[in-house]
């Protein structure tokens, strides 16, 4: 368990932490929370297949003409430093 603290702790530190200016306590357990549920929600996940762990892989499109009209939103977090996408309908 300790090993996959470590990854975790790595990566919210070069993630996150080495890229904001905390100005206090409440800040940064904000922002905690943030990158945790960005973590776990939508930050793709090499070992799972570029999956998120609480968020199941989409159904890949295959069919060509939803392939060309495919239209893809970005939705910033704490301030730009996290970037979501998301396919739009």
């Amino acid at each position: 368990m300790n090993s996959i603290m470590e990854r975790w702790v790595q990566t919210c530190r070069r993630e996150l932490l080495d890229r904001t200016l905390l100005w206090n306590q409440h800040h940064l357990l904000h922002a905690l929370r943030e990158f945790e549920q960005f973590h776990n929600w939508y930050r793709p996940h090499r070992t799972l297949g570029q999956a998120a762990p609480l968020r199941a892989l989409p159904e890949p499109v295959t069919d060509p003409e939803r392939i060309t009209s495919l239209s893809v939103r970005r939705h910033n977090r704490l301030g730009g430093i996290l970037h979501e996408y998301r396919h739009v309908a």
